[in-house]
């Protein structure tokens, strides 16, 4: 039973538990001071009071982000990303406060010092890890977190999706300037991403062995949303690959790493005098392109890898008359 007892004008409750912390609060009112001891009461018995919280007060948040960092995050897909997104925040103050310390107020303020330096899309993929951090200590670490802190944090919306496409001799332009360039793996990407509509890491992970006989498929048997699949690739996507004939089956497609690849992009789209031109903007040219073909919805989902068709129409921005699409299959190459 809670123990209540007159101090001055108000009513002390105090909650034991063997091995929990003592719990106290005070009331006005004797008949809220009882309501109170019985609902805790219950609490203890379910053993939501069996963690001490002061262990909060050892544990910084740093410390929390480095073993999600370390235990969670590396059997990740998106790995790389989430432990640069972590190391960076581990830089801030914030994540040397002690995790009692740490309330919504606290994340509150670290987003909007943010968002005067990165971009609202920016910052929710931040606070994305962070969030299922606190999911995992309060689930799986037994730490006692009675609430995620970020939950209750707004959240700024989005920014507009983008619906850059090639224009004019855009592409012609970026061509010419890729094969300029020294390195001989830029063009043939380049090519093969408006071809196929696949992605940047989905590209640089190809290997000959994923090709099929005849070279008329390519099969991706690792994808953003975890669903292999196998594309056709045309007649211009499968002359770029005529130099893999005798290549072993491991070999990568291109042999460059991500960052290799990025430099070279960026180079090359200022040398041809283009603005504002992300490598994925082509395939949002990839998809639309197979709708002005005259593709079905879920035909180019197959092969752009697409769950969700609503998120497949936002990547479509056709640059035909409406009158002139239509759902007819992929015409069959010779």
């Amino acid at each position: 039973m809670p123990s209540i007892r007159k101090r001055g004008d108000r009513w002390q409750v105090q909650i034991r538990r063997q091995h929990a912390p003592n719990i106290t609060r005070s009331f006005i009112k004797r008949s809220d001071a009882e309501a109170w001891g019985r609902e805790m009461e219950v609490e203890a018995d379910r053993r939501c009071l069996k963690h001490d919280p002061r262990v909060l007060d050892r544990i910084t948040l740093g410390d929390l982000v480095v073993r999600y960092r370390d235990e969670i995050c590396a059997n990740k897909k998106s790995c790389d990303v989430e432990q640069t997104i972590l190391n960076a925040f581990l830089r801030h103050r914030l994540a040397k406060r002690p995790l009692s310390q740490v309330t919504s107020a606290e994340f509150a303020r670290y987003r909007d010092e943010r968002l005067k330096r990165v971009s609202p899309s920016a910052l929710n993929r931040e606070f994305s890890p962070l969030q299922h951090m606190y999911q995992i200590a309060q689930s799986e670490w037994g730490l006692p977190i009675i609430d995620n802190p970020l939950k209750r944090v707004r959240k700024p919306q989005n920014n507009k999706p983008r619906t850059r496409r090639l224009q004019g001799d855009e592409y012609v332009r970026l061509l010419a300037a890729a094969e300029n360039r020294r390195v001989k793996y830029l063009k043939p990407m380049i090519i093969l991403a408006v071809e196929t509509a696949m992605r940047r890491g989905e590209i640089l992970a190809a290997q000959r062995g994923h090709l099929g006989e005849g070279m008329k498929t390519l099969h991706i048997p690792e994808t953003k949303t975890g669903v292999p699949r196998t594309i056709p690739l045309s007649a211009v996507a499968r002359e770029q690959l005529t130099h893999l004939d005798k290549a072993h089956p491991s070999t990568p497609l291109f042999e460059v790493t991500e960052n290799g690849f990025k430099l070279a992009w960026q180079r090359t789209v200022e040398a041809a005098g283009i603005e504002d031109l992300h490598f994925h903007d082509l395939r949002h040219e990839a998809v639309s392109r197979l709708f002005e073909r005259g593709l079905s919805m879920p035909e180019v989902a197959s092969i752009s890898g697409h769950r969700d068709f609503r998120m497949l129409a936002r990547y479509a921005h056709l640059s035909i008359p409406e009158n002139t699409w239509s759902c007819a299959t992929m015409p069959k190459e010779n």
